[in-house]
Order: C-alpha cells, then sequence, then structure tokens
C-alpha cells in the first residue's frame, strides 16, 4: 500500500507510515516485534556464555543476563495491544471513546494545530480539548475516539519536551488526525511526542472509514494524545482521572430534552 499524501508541506519520515491492521491484533504490537528482538538476543547470547564458563565472568554473564532478560520483559510489557471494548450499554454514535491509555492531564478550550485546521479549511474556534498522558508502563496503541472517515493526516517536525508539559501541545513532534464525523462535524486526534518517544506511528490512510476504539497507530516510549471534540460533547471524566485506550468514554453528547 502507498502511503498518503500528509496534508502539511513538512514531510513526516518513513517511519510514520505503520503497515495497517489485517485481521486480528497480535497480542503484542508488530512495532515491537524488532525491538524485543534485539533485547532477546544478547539475553539468549549472555546466557548461554555463563553456562559454558565459570568464574567470576560466568557471574557477571548471569547478571548481565538478568539485567538483559528484565528489559525484554519490559519491551514485551511496554508494546502489549489487549483486546478493548467499550460497556454494551454505551451508546457508541454519542461517546467520545478514550483514544490512549494513561491520565488525564488537561481539560480546557483550545484551538486544534494549526496545520491541521488549516488542511481542511477549518474555522480554527476553540473547542474543548482532553489530553490524556501516557508513561513508560502504559499501553501505547492509539484507537480512535468516534466512527468517522480519516479526512486528512498532517504531520508537524518540532522538539521532544516531556509530553505532559502545556508547551508541548503547540512545541512537540506531534501528527493529527482530523476525522469527519457522519453529521458533517469534525474531531482532530492528536498525538504528540515526548521526552522519550521518538516514533509516532499511524496505521490509517486518508479516506479510510473508522469505528469508535479501532485501533490507528502508536507512540513509541512515553507520550501524550490531544483529542480536539466536536461541538456539544461534554467530558465524562474528570483531571488526574486514570483512562483506557478503547474502552473509558471520554465524552459524551447529552439527547436532546
Amino acid at each position: 500500500m502507498t502511503a498518503t499524501t500528509v496534508a502539511n508541506p513538512e514531510i513526516a519520515p518513513s517511519s510514520f507510515y505503520g503497515a495497517p491492521h489485517t485481521g486480528s491484533a497480535p497480542i503484542v504490537a508488530r512495532e515491537g516485534w524488532t525491538i524485543i528482538a534485539l533485547f532477546t538476543a544478547p539475553t539468549v547470547a549472555a546466557g548461554a556464555g555463563a553456562g559454558l564458563t565459570s568464574g567470576p565472568i560466568a557471574v557477571t554473564l548471569w547478571v548481565l543476563t538478568g539485567i538483559l532478560a528484565l528489559l525484554t520483559l519490559w519491551a514485551i510489557w511496554f508494546f502489549r495491544d489487549p483486546e478493548r471494548a467499550p460497556a454494551a450499554t454505551e451508546d457508541l454514535s454519542r461517546c467520545a471513546v478514550c483514544p490512549a491509555d494513561g491520565v488525564v492531564v488537561k481539560i480546557d478550550q483550545a484551538t486544534p494545530p494549526p496545520d491541521a485546521v488549516a488542511a481542511v479549511g477549518d474555522s480554527g474556534a476553540p473547542r474543548t480539548r482532553m489530553c490524556v498522558f501516557m508513561n513508560v508502563f502504559n499501553v501505547h496503541v492509539n484507537r480512535t475516539p468516534f466512527e468517522g472517515t480519516v479526512e486528512k493526516l498532517a504531520y508537524h517536525h518540532g522538539a521532544f519536551f516531556n509530553a505532559s508539559f502545556d508547551k508541548a501541545s503547540d512545541l512537540n513532534e506531534r501528527a493529527s488526525m482530523v476525522l469527519r464525523l457522519a453529521d458533517g462535524s469534525r474531531a482532530f486526534v492528536v498525538q504528540i511526542a515526548g521526552l522519550v518517544a521518538r516514533r509516532i506511528v499511524c496505521k490509517v490512510r486518508e479516506g479510510q472509514t473508522l469505528r469508535p476504539g479501532e485501533r490507528y497507530g502508536l507512540i513509541k516510549f512515553g507520550s501524550r494524545v490531544d483529542l480536539y471534540l466536536p461541538d456539544g460533547y461534554e467530558p465524562a471524566v474528570t483531571k488526574g482521572q486514570r483512562v483506557f485506550a478503547g474502552q473509558t468514554i471520554l465524552a459524551r453528547k447529552p439527547k436532546n430534552p
């Protein structure tokens, strides 16, 4: 599959375009397989070396094996991709499904990223923004908050400040996905790189229709996702609350009385 055109004049790195999901997702994200293998190979080699030697060298190799084994387990844990679904009682046509695991660090009124706004000709009016910070122990696979069509993707090269900082939304490297909902409204979902995270991956393409809670990408090693809600949605969680991608309802649109 060819890479989609990024709306922003800035060119996204080739690593941004992840292979689209086909069929059932593995329990460990494919993007982590190489990293896990890089930890596993020296772990096996150090363990084998420890078994073939004795004395201080063997002790050193066993210690090294233990350290590398812990790093391997951490990598597997980091790239885990559990199945998630919102409660069956939720009306997903009026809900925003959480796009990321972590903690809600901000709920405010803000303008979506200018590159994404310009790409779709949006008014750029402030809207409710909900920010979820992911630490290195959270699941880092991101989910779609609404059913809709990917109208545009926009990539912005930037800095790598701590993603929990306010300035991260404006200054950090980011990727925006603009979703066009069935009622014509838009939602902006923004993946933001952090202090350690240096790679954003998007696994969808412009024109693709997504379901609520569907996997669409991931960010490697600690980061943040900002969701800019369409008009009429009200937060269903509070600042500081722990949330889960594809499961927690971040916001709801009240029914007309």
